[in-house]
């Protein structure tokens, strides 16, 4: 099982995240549209991801493009504060055929459509979201591994809070499938 420490909040200003992530030196790694299905599970949370580079020119996600994609198991507290995420992350190569199979079997409980910037600083995915129908978010997901455990993790990522600017009030201490409700 994998694990990072990762925080979520509301930032309604996303150049002012583009700049701060820069600014910090952090490394422009992909932009990309994606579509995560939740489906009905009995512990965690359980998501098919599928990403498209993202085309300036469109908002719309290729539903026909069986391509690539990673299925998500994840279990984490929904806490207002830098929290442990431990997951498995299976890549997945006809990601279509899976969302439709696994949506029969087990049921969709709500899809959430989004633009994801990510960067990369140190060991810490930072992502600049633009999630259809909710907003702009900023999410921190500091690794846990050999070579940082959870406490620098969560030191890394309350820096990277205060780097950015974010407040208490910022805080989104659920998914965004949370968020979205039941589709």
């Amino acid at each position: 099982m994998q694990r990072n420490i990762e925080l979520k909040m509301r930032y309604p200003d996303p150049q002012r995240a583009h700049q701060a992530a820069r600014e910090l030196g952090a490394a422009p790694h992909a932009v990309e549209r994606q579509r995560d299905t939740y489906f009905c599970t009995r512990t965690g949370r359980l998501k098919l991801r599928q990403a498209w580079p993202h085309d300036t020119g469109s908002s719309a996600v290729d539903a026909a493009q069986p391509g690539r994609g990673e299925l998500l198991w994840y279990r984490r507290d929904d806490d207002p504060h830098p929290r442990p995420s431990d997951y498995e992350l299976i890549p997945v190569e006809n990601a279509e055929r899976l969302r439709v199979t696994l949506g029969q079997a087990l049921g969709v409980t709500v899809e959430v459509v989004k633009t994801r910037a990510i960067y990369l600083h140190e060991n810490v995915r930072i992502h600049v979201d633009e999630v259809d129908g909710l907003g702009s978010f900023l999410e921190f997901e500091a690794i846990v591994d050999a070579a940082c455990d959870d406490r620098a993790a969560r030191a890394k990522v309350e820096r990277l809070s205060a780097a950015f600017g974010v407040t208490a009030e910022d805080i989104v201490a659920v998914s965004y499938a949370d968020l979205a409700g039941p589709g």
